[in-house]
């Protein structure tokens, strides 16, 4: 399933500086039955976002009106736990474009630049600039720039690089998964089945 093509996102952020959130915490596994993308940012962190009775828990970020933003700025091995792509989607679903974080776990990296996330690592010291920015002015703004594989704070104008494979940075720059990728260079994989042997 194609999505959005990403090249240069600028927004302000939502912070959530909890270390090691796992998959069970982003979608837990009670809303796993359905197979289509669509619906699961509802649910996205559901139990920190409701209390028993639904009703919003005030405290929590995402309740809060002070912040949002296409970009979320998680804590330390965000992502981790079981392999569940649901984690991936809610956070899509919900209207992110991008996890910034000190370190992703992988299966979860993986899921978000399959279906259009970009989950960019950057150092503990950058991360924590991050949220000290954030939190000093809930309207500052972080550029990321997926061409020159950069995230700005535009606020200070500090910079960090962050690392991303060449595959998958073509992908997310053409809107791509994996199947995508395949169905856009067809024509080359005939010409080629026809050099083969029969």
């Amino acid at each position: 399933m194609a999505y959005d093509s990403f090249n240069i996102l600028t927004s302000t952020a939502v912070p959530l500086p909890i270390e090691n959130v796992d998959t069970d915490q982003i979608i837990p596994a009670r809303f796993l039955k359905a197979t289509e993308r669509k619906g699961f940012g509802d649910n996205l962190f559901r139990d920190w976002r409701y209390n028993p009775d639904n009703t919003p828990k005030a405290d929590f970020v995402l309740n809060d009106p002070t912040y949002t933003g296409k970009i979320l700025v998680g804590g330390k091995n965000f992502g981790s736990g079981s392999s569940r792509e649901h984690a991936a989607w809610a956070i899509y679903d919900y209207g992110f474009r991008c996890v910034i974080s000190s370190f992703f776990a992988d299966i979860f990296r993986n899921n978000c630049l399959n279906i259009g996330v970009l989950p960019v690592q950057v150092s503990a010291a950058f991360l924590e600039k991050i949220f000290d920015a954030v939190y000093a002015d809930p309207t500052t703004e972080l550029e990321v720039n997926l061409p020159e594989q950069t995230v700005t704070i535009l606020s200070t104008g500090e910079k960090e690089s962050f690392n991303i494979t060449s595959y998958k940075k073509s992908n997310m720059m053409n809107g791509f998964d994996d199947i995508d990728y395949l169905l856009n260079i067809k024509s080359d994989i005939q010409e080629f089945a026809k050099t083969l042997p029969l």
